[in-house]
């Protein structure tokens, strides 16, 4: 049987991992650099 802290560390990891699941995962597919205006073509 697990003792009672290995069971409370592994919700705390567990918690941790999927707070903000929607914010990481949107990071890890966008990045956190936003997009700068280089080589753009001139306008007429």
């Amino acid at each position: 049987m697990v003792s009672n802290t290995r069971v409370t560390k592994s919700r705390r990891a567990r918690k941790k991992v999927n707070a903000g699941r929607k914010r990481k995962n949107a990071n890890n597919n966008n990045g956190t650099t936003p997009k700068f205006a280089i080589h753009q073509e001139e306008k007429k």
